[in-house]
């Protein structure tokens, strides 16, 4: 009888086994990693990306305020600490599939019945060694114990490399935000020297319609303008003058704007007091369009996280099948601390092995399982579509650097012809050839095309550094 209930016991462990190695399909999404071998219209092969940052922003000015925002900047000292909390998840999923061994030490008090069959045992032991046995009988135990889930499945090791895998990703997260807070950083800059240019040639403006005005005042004086020339005039340099304040502000606003990506509190900023219209355009070449999946640090955290979930899935398969717990225990106990040496009397040892296999609780693990599947599908997905926006971000600068460089060409004699219009219409104004409406109007598109020219200048800057962000560059 003994034999047959062993035998049945033995059946049912292995239909436990057996039914709990039976798993859920998987869902399947193959990864789509295929770009274009080049870029619409481009023949690089070298990717701007791969120059050092150094090199490629050659103003000092620049580079010493970038270098102090990679080491103030509040938002990107968040995302290292939050590296730093990555990397001890990874040694917390390390030490789960590892030995768990401590040390204790216990004491105690038991008073048992006299007429009850231990306290009847107790009472007739022999200890033997004329020792007598106190009532009640205190207790004492130092020792060290283990217990260990060996990790057959590989359902502890895949979890850890899914963490190490998401930690390596929010390394990538944080030369992402450094592509970015590089970019910022200079196309602030230059936005802040395209203001300068703009102030200066506000102010020059505010000269010259000044001296129009006077101009304008003589004639009025020798019945040649009337007042209604001088009030036109004179609104002309109020407006200019209004504008100088306008762009005060804005450079003041942008200043603090840099101060901020530094960390710093509201101060000057020190930059290059070279014309505006003067800096030269520095080369930026696209590459091939396979170089993105190696310089764009969201590409490679995309992918990190997509390998993240397969592991996770793995994981979450695992907890289908059979776990194995071993237990041990060694160490001394004895009911007064003089008899801890006497060994092996005072000695105590256990080991147990269990195990054990979910039968009940299925759905809640298919439930998961399911969830961590759904989960590498999105990871999936999200991939592809980083890697398109990558491509599409630097099909965009492409085309706005061709036509920025156009429009900069169109717009630079349209500045030079106006400018010497000015001048013209002056004279002609002296000789009473041309009317001051002309006058005021050839200022207004003066004014007007040289802000235009700047822009468009500020544009060109902007796109190149944007070009060079979005080839996966600015970070080291």
């Amino acid at each position: 009888m003994k034999k047959m209930i062993k035998y049945l016991m033995r059946l049912g462990v292995l239909a436990l086994a057996f039914s709990s190695c039976q798993t859920p399909d998987s869902l399947q999404r193959t990864v789509d990693k295929t770009v274009p071998d080049v870029y619409q219209d481009s023949g690089d092969t070298t990717n701007a990306a791969n120059v050092i940052r150094a090199d490629f922003f050659t103003d000092p000015y620049l580079q010493a305020l970038i270098d102090t925002a990679l080491q103030h900047n509040q938002e990107l000292q968040i995302t290292l600490m939050e590296i730093q909390i990555g990397s001890f998840e990874v040694n917390a999923r390390k030490g789960e599939y590892l030995p768990s061994v401590g040390l204790g030490a216990g004491a105690g008090l038991d008073k048992t019945a006299r007429y009850t069959p231990l306290g009847a045992n107790e009472a007739t032991t022999d200890i033997r060694s004329g020792t007598v046995m106190p009532d009640p009988v205190p207790d004492y135990f130092v020792g060290a114990f283990a217990s260990w889930e060996v990790d057959i499945w590989h359902k502890l090791r895949n979890a850890k490399k899914a963490a190490f895998s998401r930690f390596l990703s929010s390394v990538e997260g944080q030369n992402f935000m450094v592509t970015n807070l590089v970019a910022e950083i200079a196309n602030t800059y230059y936005e802040l020297l395209a203001l300068d240019s703009q102030l200066e040639i506000v102010r020059r403006n505010i000269a010259i319609q000044s001296n129009a005005l006077i101009t304008v005042r003589l004639q009025k004086q020798s019945a040649r303008a009337t007042e209604l020339a001088v009030r036109r005039f004179e609104a002309q340099v109020l407006k200019t003058k209004s504008m100088e304040f306008e762009l005060k502000q804005r450079i003041i606003e942008t200043e603090n704007q840099i101060n901020f990506l530094l960390g710093r509190f509201p101060q000057r900023v020190a930059r290059n007091p070279s014309p505006f219209l003067d800096l030269d355009l520095f080369d930026v070449q696209a590459g091939i369009p396979i170089q993105l999946l190696e310089n764009r640090p969201d590409i490679r955290g995309a992918e990190l996280r997509m390998a993240a979930t397969h592991l996770d899935v793995k994981s979450a398969k695992a907890q289908f099948y059979p776990t194995l717990d071993i237990t041990a225990a060694i160490g001394l106990n004895a009911f007064q601390p003089d008899l801890f040496l006497k060994t092996p009397e005072s000695m105590l040892f256990s080991l147990a092995g269990n195990l054990a296999a979910p039968l009940i609780n299925r759905k809640a693990i298919e439930a998961a399982f399911q969830s961590a599947n759904a989960r590498q599908v999105q990871a999936v997905y999200a991939y592809e579509q980083t890697l398109l926006k990558a491509y599409i971000e630097v099909a965009n600068q492409l085309s706005n650097l061709e036509n920025l460089d156009q429009s900069y060409d169109l717009l630079s004699d349209q500045v030079d012809a106006l400018t010497e219009s000015i001048d013209i219409s002056n004279d002609l104004f002296r000789s009473a050839r041309a009317d001051y409406m002309e006058v005021l109007l050839t200022q207004r598109d003066a004014l007007e095309s040289t802000f235009d020219l700047i822009e468009t200048k500020k544009k060109q800057l902007n796109a190149r550094i944007n070009m060079y962000r979005s080839l996966g560059g600015g970070w080291e």
